[in-house]
């Protein structure tokens, strides 16, 4: 079931490392329990720029295909057997769904399911979403939320799984070192829990809405001469939040944190890496080392919901919007450090 819809759209597409085209290609059709989105917003984000320097994806993308994974929109077609929505339906999806029957999902652990199903497409007008998805991870959008506001639920989701990690409380000393989308929202959402928090990171934009986000104390990691020495002279941390993605900063976490400390080496570092530990210092301090990766359907509903009441405002984060004929350039900027936290790209 469908209303009047063209032949042909237009979208980003994937085809090797730094070569991101804007294509017309043969509007895709929904198949059983599927639904065929009209993109109203699209979200760039950290992980789409590691795809985009790298030129593919082991699970979510090879290229040539069309690129993106965080956006919300409308229901623009249904396919056959496809049930709980309608034609015109404000939603959002997450850009995965478990199997639900695996042994991780059996054991609540659903992020790190054994057959986790993603997609990719949201850098198009149109993009059908898997029938696995419309059931286990596809959401209404609240009336008083705008589409760019919805679309940030993906990486929140990612958020709000890492906190279910930590067990971070209020009147904890936190950590969070590094400042990108993720580093902040973790700020978000400390602030929120009651934590004092100090974040690290780079670039003035970022320290600045750091701040604006309340984060206690705000360092300087690029300009800051001795920061490091600084922040390790007290030692004073409950938790520690990697969020850069690089080994050194995975070193540095764990001699930031506090004796019987946690860290959260929340960032996938690049493959084949390693780091060295100190295995006294993690033996004899008693240091927790945790991580987290992806997120779960529960974790993507409660992300909604601290959108829809404010606790995280995407606008805060959403640094202006482009047409998607500029997203090549854009994704080169963002390659050379340049660019908003986040940047809404409208089909």
């Amino acid at each position: 079931m469908s209303a009047k819809l063209p032949n042909e759209m237009t979208a980003a597409v994937l085809h090797g490392k730094e070569d991101l085209r804007i294509e017309r290609l043969a509007l895709p059709q929904p198949g059983p329990g599927e639904l065929l989105l009209k993109v109203e917003a699209a979200l760039t984000c950290g992980t789409d720029l590691k795809v985009f320097r790298r030129g593919y994806h082991a699970n979510m993308i090879k290229p040539p295909a069309v690129f993106g994974h965080e956006c919300a929109g409308t229901v623009a077609a249904l396919g056959e057997g496809t049930t709980g929505f309608a034609l015109g339906d404000r939603v959002v999806a997450a850009n995965s769904a478990p199997c639900g029957s695996c042994a991780f999902c059996k054991r609540g652990q659903a992020n790190l399911c054994e057959d986790l199903l993603f997609y990719n497409g949201a850098y198009a007008q149109y993009v059908v979403l898997p029938a696995r998805i419309v059931a286990k991870n596809t959401l209404r959008i609240p009336s008083a939320l705008a589409f760019d506001e919805a679309a940030m639920i993906e990486p929140l989701a990612c958020v709000v799984q890492g906190l279910r990690s930590t067990s971070a409380a209020a009147g904890q000393a936190v950590g969070v070192l590094g400042l990108g989308p993720i580093g902040l929202m973790f700020v978000a959402l400390l602030k929120h829990a009651g934590a004092h928090v100090a974040a690290a990171g780079r670039r003035a934009p970022r320290l600045a809405l750091a701040k604006q986000l309340g984060a206690d104390e705000v360092v300087d990691t690029e300009n800051e001469h001795g920061w490091r020495e600084r922040l390790l002279a007290g030692k004073h941390l409950d938790l520690v939040v990697e969020a850069t993605g690089q080994p050194e900063a995975w070193a540095f976490s764990i001699d930031w944190v506090r004796r019987g400390g946690t860290v959260n080496l929340f960032s996938g570092c690049p493959k084949g890496t390693s780091v060295a530990v100190d295995t006294n210092r993690l033996h004899y301090d008693q240091i927790t080392l945790t991580s987290s990766f992806h997120h779960t359907p529960e974790a993507v509903r409660e992300a909604l919901a601290l959108i829809e009441k404010g606790v995280v405002k995407p606008k805060d984060f959403i640094g202006g919007e482009i047409p998607l004929a500029q997203l090549p350039e854009l994704f080169r900027k963002m390659a050379a450090a340049q660019g908003a936290v986040k940047t809404c790209v409208r089909p």
